[in-house]
C-alpha cells in the first residue's frame, strides 16, 4: 500500500487512528506551542490515500478552566456514543486544574461536548502525570485506559457509563504497568490473542523519539522486555513517536500512524503526520517499520 506521507502540510502530532461507520479516522494534536493549542481536528478518508480534515472538533464551551493546551486525543465508541480523551492544561502538580478530559458525541467527527463538566481525572497517580491516555476495547467489551508521563504508565478500566472506572482483578481502580524505556504515548493493539503494548520512548523534541512495545498474554502485562519498532530513518526522518495504529477490516492487515520530524530541523513544534504498513513475522513479533 502506498501513502503520500506526510498525509498534510500542516503541523499535527499524537495520532489515534480508528474505522468507524465505514471511514478511517485520524484524530490529531496541533503541533503549535501550547497558547496556541486549544482544539483539535480530525482526518477522515475512505482510502488512505485522500484525507478531508474536520477541524475544531471539541466543543471548548464545556471546558472553561482549559487555559493551557490540549493534546493526545482518544476515542471509543460504546452504545453508539463516542467518547473522546484527551490531555489539558499540562498539569505540574495536584494543586493545578486540568489533566485527562472526556466528552462525547453521536457522531465520530464531533463536536464533542464535555460530558462531566471537570476532568476525569486530575491529579499523578504512581508518579504519572495524567496525560496521554489510550482507549482500548477488549475482545469482551471491556474498555481499558492506558496513560501517563513523566515515565509512569497506569491501566485503568471504565465503568459502563465512562465516566468513572471499575476496580481491577487485584481490586485496584489503577494498575501501574510501566514497562522498560517508557516515556509516554502508550498504546494497545491485540492480534490472535497476544496483547501488544506499545509506547514512545526518548524526548519528543529530539532524534531519539521512537515507539517500542512488549508482548503479554494480558492487557494487565507484565510487560518486561521491550523491543524497538520505529525510529529516526535519516535522511527521511527524525524522531518518529507517539503513534496509533488501524486494521484493514476483516483482514490481517495492519498500519501504524505516527508524527515524525524532518531530519535537521529543531523545532519541536514541526511535526508531521504519517502513515505505514505495519507487519508481524511467523512468530507474531512486530519488524520493525520501514518509514516511506
Amino acid at each position: 500500500m502506498k501513502f503520500n506521507n506526510p498525509i498534510d502540510p500542516g503541523c499535527y502530532a499524537d495520532p489515534e487512528a480508528r474505522f468507524y461507520e465505514g471511514k478511517y479516522y485520524i484524530y490529531v494534536t496541533r503541533s503549535l506551542p501550547f497558547k496556541d493549542q486549544m482544539n483539535q481536528d480530525c482526518f477522515v478518508s475512505e482510502d488512505l490515500v485522500n484525507f478531508e480534515k474536520v477541524t475544531d472538533i471539541i466543543d471548548m464551551s464545556g471546558f472553561d478552566y482549559i487555559t493551557n493546551a490540549v493534546w493526545a486525543p482518544t476515542i471509543i465508541e460504546k452504545d453508539g456514543m463516542y467518547y473522546y480523551v484527551f490531555a489539558s492544561n499540562n498539569i505540574q502538580s495536584d494543586a493545578q486544574l486540568g489533566g485527562i478530559e472526556i466528552a462525547r458525541s453521536e457522531k465520530p467527527e464531533g463536536p464533542f461536548k464535555a460530558y462531566l463538566g471537570k476532568p476525569l481525572i486530575d491529579h499523578f497517580i504512581n508518579g504519572a502525570q495524567p496525560i496521554d491516555a489510550h482507549l482500548f476495547k477488549d475482545d469482551d467489551g471491556s474498555i481499558y485506559m492506558y496513560f501517563g508521563g513523566w515515565g509512569h504508565c497506569n491501566v485503568c478500566k471504565m465503568n459502563e457509563t465512562m465516566d468513572g472506572f471499575e476496580p481491577l482483578p487485584n481490586g485496584e481502580l489503577f494498575m501501574e504497568v510501566t514497562p522498560d524505556d517508557y516515556v509516554e504515548g502508550p498504546c494497545m493493539l491485540k492480534r490472535n490473542g497476544t496483547y501488544y503494548f506499545m509506547w514512545s520512548g526518548g524526548c519528543w523534541t529530539a532524534d531519539d523519539y521512537h515507539v517500542a512495545y512488549c508482548k503479554a498474554d494480558s492487557p494487565f502485562g507484565p510487560f518486561k522486555t521491550a523491543k524497538t519498532i520505529l525510529k529516526a530513518q535519516p535522511p527521511l526522518a527524525d524522531g518518529p513517536g507517539h503513534h496509533g495504529f488501524l486494521q484493514i477490516p476483516g483482514k490481517d492487515e495492519w498500519l501504524i500512524v505516527y508524527h515524525r520530524r524532518v531530519v535537521g530541523d529543531k523545532n519541536g513544534n514541526h511535526r508531521y503526520l504519517c502513515i505505514d504498513e505495519l507487519h508481524f513475522d511467523e512468530e507474531g513479533n512486530i519488524i520493525p517499520v520501514v518509514m516511506t
